[in-house]
């Protein structure tokens, strides 16, 4: 596997799903090798519960300006790292996301195998349907020539489908649509210094990488609107990205400083800990391909926008309270609802953890992603 994105670094959700879904690969007895940037402190080549992870360095000093150029540069170093691996062969390479696009297709024309691509996102999905000149529209032709020479594409939900294949004009046959997994009982564990018996607070929680389209802005403005209706509410927003000075203004013109904490980055012990002492988990993301799991693991109450694969995940299953996307009144009412209805929140608890225990387990995204790689060895 190829990602630019893998523990300890980890801004969004591929880190993650990486990691989880090697180990369990490893688990069902498949040898993986995961090919990444090297970060400060991790070891070039090492092996973590049965999978070797090699890390490259691609941060070099006299890469020009701009991301795409940074990018392609540091995918020769991936590629580079091939050598390590000495007469061990891959049957299968697996690139997540644009990032290693160029390493992952060379992987596979040098070793004669076929290329899986998942796509955890697109550029256009980002901008809403919408690409602007320069950057985006460079990101897209990218994603288009990945998912042209892949032999399978996998992604996590039928938005993501219809955008892959209506906007890459690429064979639905050569699409899988697989979820995100999870560990449940991870993410259920009472950690150092928590109480199994404590209740959940008022504390409203966001987290996630801090763009435009995850919505944090508008969780911000239905903040105001509680202000006024809920005492002793608070607002804990986690996460790192560009438009963090923004969002930061946005709370400022809202006239909430007081009662949103933005903390930057949390490790995921402490992520999980806020998650089992949060009144409430909201995920106001303006556009969302794949929804988050996380908060249905922690056994938090959940509510989420009403947009792509957040509805797609919980919709009709009785385990979050949908609003509108960007209507921060409509999400003020649900946050209100959730924090003063303790019965809603532990139904919605409840209900939530039925949908993960049957769904989404590493084990079985693990067994249906074999059979993708069976499918492109096969077919």
């Amino acid at each position: 596997m190829f990602t630019w994105e893998f523990p300890p670094s980890s801004v969004g959700g591929t880190a993650a799903h990486v990691d989880g879904l090697a180990h369990a690969l490893t688990t069902l007895g498949h040898e993986v090798v995961v090919i990444t940037p090297r970060v400060p402190g991790t070891p070039a080549d090492t092996i973590a519960g049965g999978v070797r992870i090699v890390r490259a360095e691609t941060d070099l000093p006299w890469l020009p300006d701009g991301e795409i150029a940074g990018v392609a540069s540091g995918n020769h170093a991936l590629l580079a790292e091939l050598e390590r691996l000495g007469t061990w062969r891959p049957d299968i390479v697996h690139g997540h996301d644009w990032r290693v696009a160029w390493a992952a297709h060379g992987a596979a024309t040098l070793l004669g195998v076929p290329m899986i691509t998942r796509f955890h996102g697109t550029e256009r999905g980002r901008h809403g349907g919408h690409l602007s000149p320069g950057v985006p529209v460079d990101i897209n032709s990218v994603e288009w020539w990945q998912a042209s020479h892949s032999t399978r594409v996998i992604t996590a939900t039928r938005l993501l489908v219809r955008d892959i294949v209506d906007g890459f004009e690429i064979d639905p046959d050569i699409v899988r649509r697989i979820p995100g997994g999870i560990d449940p009982a991870w993410w259920r564990t009472i950690g150092d210094g928590e109480s199994p018996d404590a209740r959940r607070g008022g504390t409203v929680l966001a987290w996630g990488r801090v763009q435009y389209e995850k919505g944090f802005q508008v969780l911000a403005r239905a903040m105001s609107v509680l202000r006024k209706r809920m005492a002793g509410v608070e607002c804990t927003i986690a996460g790192r990205g560009s438009y963090l000075p923004e969002l930061q203004s946005q709370i400022d013109l809202a006239g909430v400083g007081d009662l949103v904490d933005l903390v930057g980055f949390v490790s995921d012990h402490e992520l999980r800990s806020a998650i089992h002492s949060a009144g409430c988990v909201v995920i106001p993301s303006l556009y969302e391909p794949f929804g988050v799991v996380e908060a249905l693991a922690g056994g938090a109450p959940l509510i989420v926008a009403d947009t792509g694969g957040l509805a797609e995940l919980v919709g009709g299953t009785g385990s979050a309270l949908l609003f509108e996307p960007g209507n921060a009144d409509d999400l003020a009412e649900c946050i209100e609802q959730v924090l003063s209805d303790p019965d809603l929140a532990d139904d919605l608890v409840r209900s939530g953890s039925e949908l993960l225990e049957a769904t989404y387990s590493w084990s079985a995204i693990a067994a249906r992603t074999a059979a993708v790689y069976a499918e492109a060895l096969t077919g």
